[in-house]
Parts: C-alpha cells; structure tokens; sequence
C-alpha cells in the first residue's frame, strides 16, 4: 500500500465537507428538472424542496453513493488524462538523456521516480529501490530529481546532477539518503568530498543551466503527470504516488511488463 504525508494528514472533517457540498448541488442541480412539475400546478417549489430535503435525511446514503461515483468518475478521467501524458510526453520521461539512470540501463521494464533528499518516504525507499534492482536484472531505473522541500532539497538535487557529470552519480544519490539527518548545503558539501567527488568541479558545474533546466523539466513533468508529492513513480502507463513495500513494487513491475 503506497503511504505520503499528504495522506497521513488529511482533516478529518473533509468527509462532512463533501456531504454538505453534495447536499447543496442535489438542491441546485435538481432545481431545472422540477420546473416543468412546478409550472404546471403539480407540486409548489417549498413543497417539492421539503420533499427532497425529508428524502435526504430519511436516505442520506444516496449523498454517499454519489460522491462514491463521482469520485470513481474522477479517478478513471485522471487515468486516462495521464495515460495520454504519459504516451506524449514518453521520451522526456523514460528517455531524457539528462536524467541519470540506475540498474540494467537496457532493461526490459522501467521504473521512474521523482524525489527529494530531504523527503522521509523518498529515504524509506531507498533500500526497497536496492533490492528491487539487485532481485530484477532487467529493472531500469529513471531517476528525476523533484526538490520541493525547500532551498537545502534544491541544493542536493543540483550537486546530485553535478555528480553524474564525474560520473559518480550512483555513489552519490546513496550516500545522500544514508544521511540520519535534514540534507543542508553543508552536508552534502561534506558527502561529496567522502564520496570521492571533486567538490570545487561539482560547485562549478551546480552553476551550469542544463543543471537548473533538467530540475525545471522535471518539475514540469511532474506537474504535467499530477504529481505533487515524493516519491512519485512511473511504471509503463500508470502512476504510483507515495512509498510502498517490495512485494507491491514487484508486483507493480511484473504488471507493467505484462501490458507491453
């Protein structure tokens, strides 16, 4: 089961929100079909809306059912909606040479993700990310560095980037997440030098535009894709927000390969 913290903090009372908004669109949204009963005598507007209203509290799961359908509703239009960005928008996602790719770099199956350092569901993943690779040879991992916590996130999306221009990426976006603390400026300067990176190239090449370019395109994409938390994973054609444990990400793979 994927778990985010927007998840994890949702109000309590949305559900007694949706309610009230239901029940005020049944009253709006009927309100065009009674006129023709109104207009010819049948039934006058006060004695139609107590009707109404006596059948909403005597049946209040009919509010239930159809925000359950809307919802339903909603959910298949959003699938098809990424689907087709997905389709449009595949070679930024699955073959953007910018982004630094993991596992079997010819891989029959690819997982894209979009992170931040300083995300604890993104760091939670990092060893389920491990073992997924070394169980499946024929895994391909896109990694899309998606800093949305703040300017520390920004710095180490952008030093990571720096990383793989020595080549040392792989090395470096572990060391990150083996980090027990919030990722700032200062640690990731530090991680760099026992990394084995040259820490006065990669604060150079930080500066370069196709390094804030490739952190804008992958803020884009994401937007594009609606995701607006980490992680956010991309397998085939569909969207996996939020982390989730090693047997559903293989389960979530082997399904991807079976719809090729």
């Amino acid at each position: 089961m994927f778990t985010t913290a927007r998840q994890a903090s949702r109000p309590r009372g949305i559900v007694r929100m949706l309610l009230i908004a239901g029940l005020a669109g049944w009253f709006l949204l009927d309100s065009g079909a009674r006129e023709p009963a109104i207009a010819a005598g049948e039934i006058s507007h006060d004695e139609l809306d107590q009707r109404i209203h006596d059948y909403i509290l005597a049946h209040p799961e009919v509010l239930v059912q159809a925000l359950q359908s809307l919802d339903q509703r909603q959910r298949q239009a959003q699938a098809a909606q990424v689907k087709q960005v997905v389709k449009t928008r595949a070679d930024d996602l699955f073959r953007d040479k910018r982004s630094p790719v993991g596992g079997n770099a010819e891989g029959n199956v690819t997982l894209v993700e979009f992170f931040d350092y300083n995300c604890p569901y993104c760091r939670m993943m990092a060893p389920i990310m491990d073992q997924a690779v070394a169980g499946d040879p024929q895994l391909r991992i896109v990694y899309k560095e998606f800093p949305i916590l703040g300017p520390d996130s920004v710095f180490a999306a952008k030093a990571a980037l720096a990383a793989d221009k020595q080549g040392k990426y792989a090395a470096f976006h572990k060391a990150l997440y083996g980090s027990r603390t919030r990722v700032t400026e200062a640690a990731v300067l530090k991680i760099a030098a026992d990394a084995g990176l040259d820490v006065d190239r990669m604060k150079t090449d930080m500066q370069q535009p196709d390094i804030q370019a490739s952190i804008d395109r992958n803020t884009e994409l994401a937007q594009a894709l609606g995701i607006t938390g980490t992680p956010g994973f991309v397998v085939g054609d569909q969207i996996f927000p939020g982390a989730t444990d090693l047997a559903t990400l293989k389960k979530l793979l082997e399904q991807a390969r079976t719809r090729k």
